[in-house]
């Protein structure tokens, strides 16, 4: 077997690992993260929220499924690095078109593997997410180091104009077309229109400048704000563009970064989160159900209600917005992070997960059921105060 090219990764803090490179041969920085996801690495590294993001796998085997045409999330590779234990040497599925390592090099990622990744989430647990630098080819870790303190922070990043779409595009419903929906793409996952399409819904997605007059020339019937990269108190157009949406009383859903601008709109303020949420098993609780969910995340960010934050219990009460009363609908079950917001007076609804979940568990997958709910009592409104 051919031994692989020796590399190292440096954090922010000086901590160095040694390894062997993986994929891509070269340098590149980013914020270290990481994934707790056992499965999904594909749609993981094409998932444009990891734009400018290192990220380290916690499961040990990664790429004993290879790669396939079918699950990315968009249209290439987001990730600025990729971090694992022990790639697979082989991989082996009915539906694999190739192999990972393969796929990483032809997109330029560059990796690390044969590390200690526990030892390398645990010390991102414990000192909170932070800079990074990759290299196979300077094995200098104090150089290294300063050109990681060089690289730009996360905190300040707007990210959404660098993963938008350039053009709009349209997802067409399967079966009778119900609505239409204008997705504002700050990051999309292809999932998102999938799970629309799947309950009648037409899609128009477009780019991260559009306008409300863009918007509501599709004809829609709502609006949707997509998941993406970046810190949501940079994104100061998106968050007009959600004001003005709920000052005309379109429906109006919000994932992920998509439910931080919605936070925002309706007045709330953002912080990031000590290491993030990032994997397929994180327990939510849904205060309109009280049911636990097991659901996907991917975020570094949340949003900040009055008397919320990390490790805080968030009082299951109405706070006075310019919009009206707001609950805080979800609420993560491991450290009482909001994971969602619902109005009262106007008809919009935010969560900061994936029910889109790919990969991952489909226990929330209800919630674009609550989307086309809410669009169809709008819609029966409107005509009966038309009639």
């Amino acid at each position: 077997m051919t031994r692989r090219r020796s590399a190292i990764l440096v954090l922010e803090d000086g901590r160095t690992f040694h390894g062997e490179a993986y994929g891509s041969i070269g340098e590149t920085f980013g914020e270290a993260v990481f994934n707790t996801g056992m499965t999904g690495y594909q749609e993981t590294l094409t998932d444009p929220s990891y734009h400018r993001q290192v990220v380290v796998q916690t499961a040990p085997h990664i790429g004993n499924t290879g790669v396939n045409g079918d699950d990315d999330e968009s249209r290439r590779m987001w990730v600025a690095g990729y971090v694992v234990r022990d790639p697979a040497r082989i991989s082996s599925n009915w539906r694999a078109t190739g192999g990972l390592e393969d796929r990483l090099a032809a997109e330029g990622v560059v990796g690390i593997s044969g590390l200690d990744t526990r030892a390398l989430t645990r010390h991102l647990r414990e000192r909170g997410a932070m800079r990074v630098g990759v290299s196979s080819v300077d094995d200098d870790p104090q150089a290294l180091l300063e050109r990681v303190r060089r690289s730009p922070q996360m905190v300040g990043a707007d990210l959404s104009a660098e993963v938008t779409t350039t053009e709009p595009y349209v997802v067409e419903a399967e079966g009778p077309h119900r609505f239409t929906v204008a997705a504002l793409d700050l990051g999309i996952k292809r999932n998102v229109p999938r799970r629309l399409a799947a309950r009648g819904v037409t899609t128009h997605v477009l780019p991260a400048t559009a306008t409300i007059d863009d918007l509501l020339a599709t004809g829609a019937d709502a609006v949707f704000l997509s998941p993406g990269p970046g810190d949501p108190a940079t994104a100061d157009a998106p968050v007009a563009l959600a004001r003005e949406v709920l000052s005309r009383r379109v429906p109006l859903f919000g994932i992920c970064f998509g439910s931080q601008i919605l936070g925002r709109a309706l007045g709330f303020g953002t912080y990031k989160l000590g290491y993030g949420h990032r994997g397929i098993n994180q327990p939510v609780l849904d205060r309109v159900t009280g049911k636990v969910e097991v659901t996907s995340h991917n975020h570094g960010f949340a949003v900040q209600v009055p008397g919320a934050g990390p490790g805080v219990v968030v009082p299951d009460q109405v706070i006075e917005t310019e919009f009206g009363g707001v609950r805080v609908s979800h609420v993560c079950l491991n450290d009482n992070v909001v994971e969602g917001l619902r109005a009262m007076d106007v008809p919009a609804f935010t969560v900061q997960y994936h029910p889109e979940a790919a990969a991952g568990p489909h226990d929330a997958d209800y919630l674009f059921d609550r989307f086309a709910e809410l669009i169809e009592g709008r819609t029966n409104t409107e005509g009966r105060a038309n009639a």
